[in-house]
């Protein structure tokens, strides 16, 4: 069967139509919300929250099948109900490669929580248009918690790009109350050290 080529803007799209078919409350983060507060760079994922019913599952299911991606209903409701660690539901585009990461909302997680209260309705212009993001301050806690797991300097580097573009003021006192929560703050007193060179 050939398939027409999918950029993966258009992919981004087609995700996002399949959230609001299902009504999920979503918002975009990883490299594409650094997109909005920063540098862009190049990425083929797609990472997102999503605030996801069990009552939604089996729709969100068929409406991912009708652009190529199979997640099966019965996975999402592990991943629910199940799962403790935080791990993505993978939505993966067969003929693209192209991938979502569905990072559900679990009970008692009260940053990520916090966080999708305060998504960000940001522009992209066409295709993608108006979407919802991470804050800039939120984003910045999630990339410091990547590194601290990955080491992966991609992460640091995000965050120096979202604090040189200063796209918005960015709202220290938060960040720090939740870098010293989350355990963070080491990190986070050594990126504003470099910065302050």
């Amino acid at each position: 069967m050939k398939h027409d080529y999918l950029s993966f803007d258009q992919f981004a799209v087609n995700i996002l139509d399949a959230l609001h078919t299902a009504k999920v409350e979503y918002m975009i983060g990883g490299a594409v919300a650094v997109w909005a507060w920063g540098e862009p760079r190049t990425t083929q994922d797609l990472d997102m929250v999503i605030n996801l019913r069990p009552t939604q599952a089996a729709t969100l299911s068929k409406a991912l099948e009708k652009i190529e991606i199979y997640l099966p209903s019965d996975i999402i409701l592990d991943n629910l109900v199940e799962a403790k660690a935080d791990l993505p539901l993978n939505a993966i585009h067969g003929s693209s490669g192209f991938k979502a990461e569905f990072f559900t909302l679990k009970e008692g997680d009260v940053h990520r929580k916090r966080a999708l209260e305060r998504k960000t309705l940001v522009d992209f212009g066409p295709p993608l248009g108006k979407v919802y993001v991470h804050s800039p301050e939120d984003l910045i806690l999630y990339k410091m918690q990547y590194f601290s797991l990955s080491d992966q300097p991609k992460h640091i580097r995000d965050i120096g790009s979202i604090l040189k573009a200063n796209v918005r003021p960015i709202d220290k006192e938060y960040l720090q109350n939740w870098a010293k929560k989350l355990g963070l703050i080491s990190i986070w007193e050594a990126i504003e050290a470099e910065l302050m060179k």
